[in-house]
């Protein structure tokens, strides 16, 4: 696939077994030029741990510097899944049940229970959400 179908990331190996490895995401300077930031959480912090299955072909040690990758749809369905969902569930929910004549205090509170189930929804599917939402390791060439 061609380089512009993925999302890249610099990071460093702090944690590397037989498993897989626990990569630090740095927030490197491109991402203030990357059309996404607005939407994308790596723009606001300095860094991210990701855990990631080891492919078994590559040795990586602490302290490498590697390059992580996540397909670009992927990307998009976790903005799906983490920002844009909800925020059609929370205008759902205030535009039907204001709609219906239900005071404001029941309306904040069926929009809490509504975004609170959708989340807990997403975490006892996080197993499958793992499987999904694939990592690649690539060593970085010197």
């Amino acid at each position: 696939m061609s380089k512009i179908d993925y999302i890249n990331h610099k990071g460093v190996v702090i944690e590397a077994d037989i498993n897989g490895l626990s990569v630090e995401i740095l927030n490197a300077s491109a991402c203030s030029g990357c059309h996404a930031k607005g939407a994308c959480t790596m723009a606001d912090v300095k860094s991210k741990i990701i855990e990631v299955e080891n492919n078994g072909y590559d040795v990586f040690e602490v302290g490498e510097e590697v390059n992580v990758k996540l397909k670009r749809t992927m990307g998009y369905r976790a903005l799906w899944i983490s920002y844009l969902i909800p925020l059609i569930i929370l205008l759902l929910l205030l535009v039907s049940l204001s709609t219906l004549g239900f005071s404001e205090p029941f309306v904040g509170l069926g929009i809490i229970g509504g975004i609170t189930l959708y989340y807990l929804i997403i975490w006892l599917l996080k197993d499958k959400l793992k499987r999904d939402f694939v990592f690649i390791v690539e060593k970085l060439n010197k």
